[in-house]
């Protein structure tokens, strides 16, 4: 089974009143932290969007990317994922290329449609286009990193023969996310590769590449993994249950899982990781559970962790983190190697 899979974290930058702490706080030490788990040898970090959101909830990734790979010297950089919809496709490719020259190459754009009603109707969007508003921004963004006159018309966009400058030389892989059945068909349409959640889509992503002529072996998976890895994973999950509880109901509130008040909060952390994405590993179980994920996978090429929960002190997430490093990545490779 010799093949190469990066390993990365996730990070969303929350905040919550509960648990506030000064911003400039939490993003330096956070800094501090994807430096440190670089060191560790973890292979990738990933960032996340939304707006408006009473936690500060990442609004800007692109920012933060840079800011990342300043701070870094090997790791990849991805956004997991930005809501491509709500932006002005020329602007996301100018930026993205910024980040890729400041990072000499290491960076990669994920976006996905979005699902959050107030975040359209703040940007001056409307829900029902973002299929079209997804399929013309990934086109117009790929002829801008070609360097090509954009000359596009379509529902949504109009440009002329403009040209983005400067091109990225090493131009970012261009993922699509998605959880719906068509969101990921059209990831392995038009994507680079897929951006999963907690394992969902994969089979779907398998199909569409054949519908699209593609054959598995074109197909790249990027998977984002809601596993809990501690020694004692049931004491873990008791510690940082309030924290997990808030992460997974905030998204069932904006809608993530279904429309907004017809899908029921979770009453409790037990109950929100017993029937939620999340999975309680310990090392042992995190080894076995990977090596088999990606021998039924051999698409797979990133697997990235929940680095913090919402408003989780930073020391609490970094033992999770060097226990990955130190108990369950090297054993994972060596099956790998």
């Amino acid at each position: 089974m010799q093949r190469h899979v990066n390993f990365g974290l996730w990070y969303d930058f929350r905040n919550p009143e509960p648990w506030r702490v000064p911003f400039e706080r939490l993003y330096a030490e956070t800094l501090d932290q994807i430096a440190w788990a670089e060191e560790l040898g973890f292979d990738s970090v990933w960032l996340t969007e939304h707006h408006f959101c009473n936690d500060g909830y990442t609004p800007s990734p692109l920012v933060l990317a840079g800011a990342i790979g300043m701070r870094t010297k090997r790791m990849r950089i991805g956004t997991n994922l930005m809501l491509i919809p709500i932006h002005d496709p020329i602007r996301m490719a100018e930026d993205a290329a910024s980040v890729s020259l400041l990072t000499g190459g290491r960076f990669d754009l994920g976006v996905a449609i979005g699902y959050r009603e107030l975040e359209f109707d703040a940007f001056g969007r409307k829900l029902k286009n973002r299929p079209s508003l997804i399929e013309e921004g990934v086109e117009i963004i790929r002829r801008a990193w070609r360097g090509d006159p954009i000359a596009f018309e379509g529902k949504r966009f109009r440009y002329g023969d403009i040209r983005v400058t400067p091109v990225p030389e090493n131009p970012p892989r261009l993922l699509i996310g998605g959880m719906a059945e068509p969101a990921v068909h059209r990831a392995a349409r038009i994507g680079d590769g897929f951006l999963s959640t907690g394992g969902i889509g994969h089979d779907f992503y398998l199909e569409g590449l054949t519908r699209a002529g593609k054959s598995p072996d074109e197909g790249a998976i990027f998977a984002g993994n809601w596993a809990i890895v501690a020694e004692d994973p049931d004491r873990e999950a008791a510690r940082i249950g309030d924290h997990v509880l808030y992460q997974v109901n905030e998204y069932v509130k904006w809608g993530a899982f279904g429309p907004p008040g017809e899908v029921p909060l979770f009453p409790d952390a037990p109950t929100a990781i017993e029937n939620g994405l999340y999975e309680l590993w310990t090392p042992d179980q995190a080894v076995e559970n990977l090596i088999a994920l990606l021998r039924d996978g051999p698409q797979i090429r990133d697997v990235h962790f929940w680095a913090q929960f919402p408003g989780e002190p930073i020391a609490s997430g970094s033992a999770r983190i060097e226990l990955l490093a130190k108990q369950v990545l090297p054993r994972v490779r060596e099956a790998l190697a």
